[in-house]
């Protein structure tokens, strides 16, 4: 099931769009202003996102900037009023992936984000096969190594879902805990960051992906290959 931001601040559009978006099979995360857009794209997993610029407290361009900014790569779709031709252009060259100006028909804007949800899965399928063998499978919620399904469990996919998306770049425990507490994955089993981290670097395998720690920020997934160049480097 994708998972879709929608940051709305007009609540009789949000239930409509939140209960329309349910309808067609996706699981909805709503922010009604600035700050909690920008917290829930930078630090949670999302497959697509609909933004509004009006937002309140921290304007919409403001929340992609810097979305945009942490390396962030979740397609996102802005939807608003503004509907002068600067407006377009300022807000993709913000980096936003399509502009739609309200009002608008869903069936629409429906069509354009599974659109760019087809979009941002082969991306993310393409970065994520960098041996090539490692396959992300988001629709279904599982990966494939070398063409054989892992055995996951749901933390585990949502750490991997995390660590891809955000690949190259270093993730926060903070970051982990929250994705967790978001998703479907928070009640199967106990252990700490480091248990479930230690658990996918032995299923990886033979991947070509590593997961590093980096002691006192976080962990960084990238190719073995950059593992080697680090050692070497620092020898």
């Amino acid at each position: 099931m994708p998972r879709l931001l929608i940051a709305e601040d007009d609540p009789m559009l949000t239930d409509a769009l939140v209960s329309q978006f349910q309808g067609a099979g996706f699981e909805v995360e709503h922010a009604p202003n600035g700050p909690v857009a920008d917290y829930l794209l930078t630090r949670q997993p999302f497959d697509v996102a609909i933004l509004d610029l009006g937002l309140p407290y921290v304007d919409g361009m403001d929340v992609l900037r810097q979305a945009r900014r942490q390396g962030s790569r979740v397609p996102v779709l802005i939807l608003t009023a503004r509907d002068r031709v600067d407006d377009r252009v300022n807000g993709l060259n913000a980096g936003a992936d399509d502009y739609l100006v309200k009002p608008f028909d869903f069936p629409e804007l429906l069509a354009r984000v599974n659109a760019l949800l087809r979009r941002g899965q082969a991306t993310a399928q393409e970065s994520t096969e960098p041996s090539p063998g490692l396959v992300l499978d988001r629709p279904n919620r599982r990966a494939l190594l070398n063409g054989e399904v892992l055995d996951l469990t749901q933390r585990e996919w949502c750490l991997l879902e995390l660590l891809t998306s955000r690949r190259d770049n270093v993730v926060t425990k903070e970051e982990i805990t929250a994705a967790w507490a978001g998703g479907e994955g928070a009640s199967d089993g106990s252990g700490s960051v480091e248990v479930y981290i230690h658990r996918l670097r032995k299923k990886l395998g033979q991947s070509g992906l590593n997961i590093r720690t980096l002691r006192g920020l976080g962990y960084l997934l990238e190719a073995e290959r950059s593992v080697e160049r680090a050692e070497t480097a620092s020898r």
